[in-house]
C-alpha cells in the first residue's frame, strides 16, 4: 500500500512538471528523494542507500561512455558534412505523394547510422519537416512518420543506447538481439511503409517544389562520396560486430580527417565542436544542422543516471515485488509478451522516459520470460516503442517539439504500434 502511495506522489510530481512546462528532471530528483526515503524507512542506512545508487549506475557504465561518444559523433557528422551529403544524394527522391514514406525511411536510415532518436529528429527530422512544410502537406502525418523513423534505429541500431541498455540488463549479445529485432520488424516495416505511401496518395496533391536544402548544403560543404566514409564505416564495422564504442570512435576519427582535409575545419575548432556541438555562422544553415556535442547529452545523461538509481533502490528493497507478482500471473494466464506489454505501458506512463521504462520493465518481468534472448527481444518490441507513444513522455516530446508537430502525431506513428501488435499476433514470437 505504501509503495502505491509513493508511486502516486511521484506520478503527481511528473504531471505538475509537465503541466507547468518545467524540466522533468525536477520530478525525477524529487522521485529519487522519496524512493530513498522509502529505503530509509525499510531500515537501510544512508550509506547503504548510496550503495544502491552506485549499484544502479554501475549497470549502465558502458552506456554512459557510449552516450558521450554519440554526442561527439552527432556533432562531427554535421561538421564533416556527412548528414548534408546523405540529404544531398537523397533529396531528389522527394515528391509530394511520397513525402510521408520518404520521411519515415530517411529518418529510419539516419537513426540506424547514429543510434539516437533525438539526434535524428534534430537533423533529418528537421529537414523532412521543412520539406513537408514547403509542400504544404499535413504536419500531423509528417510528424508521425518522423517519430516512427526516429525510433526505427533507436530500437535496432548497434549504436543505440536503448539497445545497449537492453543487452546489458539481460546479459545478451547486442548483435544477436539486432538480428531478432530485424526479423520481428519486417512485417511492421512493410505495413507501415504501405500506410505512409497510401496516406501520401490520399492526402497530398502533386505539385512542384524546389528543395533549397540541397543547394544550401552544396555551397556550404565539399560534398562527394568520400564524405560518406564515416557513415559507411558504421555499417561495415557493425557487420563485423566490432564493439560499439570502438565502432563509433572509428567513425569519429574518420569524421575528423574529413572535416580537416575537405571542410577546412581546424583541429582546435574540432575540439570545441566535440564539446559544445556544431553551430555554423550561416543562419540558414544553422536552422538545419545546429546541435550535437557532449554538452547536448547532459540532460539525457542526468535522466539516465537518476533512472538507474531508481532501479538500484527498487532492486535492493523489493519495491516492485507486488507488481512483479501480477506480471507473472498475467504471463501465465495470457502470454509472456502480453505481460511485458502491460508492464511496459505502466512503466512508460509512470517514468515519462524510455530509459526508466526499460529498466523497470526488466525488473518486473525478468521472471515472466526466463529465456534471456527472447526476453531481450520482447523488451525491444514493447518498452522501447511504447514509451514514445505516451503523450507526456519526453521520448515523444523531444522528437515532435523541434519540428513543430502536434502531440497528436503519436497517433500517426504507425510503425511503433505495429511492432507490438504484430508480435502479439505471432505465437512463435511471444511463446
Amino acid at each position: 500500500m505504501f509503495e502505491t502511495i509513493l508511486l502516486g506522489i511521484f506520478s503527481s510530481a511528473l504531471v505538475v512538471c509537465i503541466l507547468s512546462d518545467c524540466s522533468i528532471l525536477y520530478a525525477l530528483i524529487f522521485g529519487l528523494m522519496i524512493f530513498s526515503f522509502y529505503a530509509y524507512e525499510q531500515g537501510h542506512a544512508p550509506r547503504r542507500i548510496f550503495d544502491m545508487w552506485k549499484a544502479g549506475i554501475g549497470t549502465i557504465k558502458p552506456i554512459l561512455i557510449t552516450l558521450l561518444l554519440i554526442g561527439i559523433i552527432t556533432a562531427y557528422w554535421r561538421a564533416a558534412g556527412v548528414i548534408p551529403a546523405i540529404i544531398f544524394y537523397t533529396s531528389d527522391f522527394f515528391t509530394p505523394t511520397i513525402i510521408f514514406l520518404m520521411s519515415f525511411w530517411l529518418c529510419a536510415l539516419i537513426s540506424v547510422l547514429t543510434g539516437t532518436a533525438f539526434g535524428t529528429s534534430a537533423t533529418m527530422g528537421t529537414i523532412c519537416a521543412a520539406i513537408a512544410d514547403s509542400l504544404g502537406v499535413s504536419i500531423f502525418l509528417t510528424g508521425g512518420a518522423i517519430l516512427s523513423g526516429c525510433y526505427f534505429g533507436d530500437r535496432c541500431s548497434p549504436m543505440s543506447t536503448s539497445a545497449l541498455l537492453v543487452a546489458t540488463l539481460t546479459k545478451t549479445d547486442i548483435y544477436k538481439n539486432i538480428v531478432g529485432m530485424i526479423r520481428t520488424s519486417i512485417i511492421p516495416l512493410i505495413l507501415a511503409s504501405a500506410l505512409y505511401f497510401i496516406a501520401g496518395i490520399m492526402f497530398v496533391s502533386e505539385g512542384l517544389t524546389v528543395i533549397a536544402a540541397k543547394e544550401l548544403f552544396s555551397r556550404s560543404f565539399e560534398i562527394n562520396f568520400i564524405v560518406l566514409i564515416p557513415a559507411i564505416l558504421i555499417i561495415v564495422l557493425s557487420l563485423l560486430r566490432l564493439k560499439v564504442q570502438l565502432m563509433i570512435s572509428a567513425s569519429i576519427l574518420a569524421c575528423a580527417v574529413v572535416a580537416i582535409e575537405l571542410q577546412g575545419i581546424s583541429f582546435v575548432e574540432l575540439i570545441k565542436i566535440a564539446v559544445f556541438g556544431y553551430y555554423p555562422s550561416d543562419l540558414e544553415l544553422a536552422k538545419l544542422l545546429s546541435g550535437g556535442g557532449i554538452v547536448s547529452m547532459a540532460k539525457v545523461l542526468a535522466i539516465l543516471c537518476i533512472s538507474s538509481c531508481y532501479a538500484g533502490i527498487f532492486q535492493a528493497t523489493g519495491f516492485m515485488n507486488s507488481l512483479q507478482a501480477l506480471m507473472i500471473r498475467l504471463g501465465k494466464e495470457f502470454s509472456p509478451f502480453f505481460s511485458i506489454i502491460v508492464a511496459s505501458t505502466i512503466t512508460s506512463m509512470i517514468s515519462c522516459n524510455q530509459t526508466l521504462a526499460i529498466m523497470l520493465t526488466h525488473q518486473l518481468c525478468k521472471k515472466v520470460e526466463p529465456r534471456a534472448e527472447i526476453f531481450a527481444i520482447n523488451i525491444e518490441n514493447s518498452a522501447v516503442v511504447i514509451s514514445p507513444l505516451i503523450p507526456w513522455s519526453i521520448a515523444s516530446a523531444i522528437i515532435l517539439m523541434p519540428i513543430s508537430a502536434p502531440q497528436s502525431s503519436i497517433f500517426a506513428a504507425w510503425y511503433l504500434y505495429l511492432i507490438p501488435l504484430c508480435c502479439l499476433a505471432s505465437k512463435r514470437v511471444i511463446k
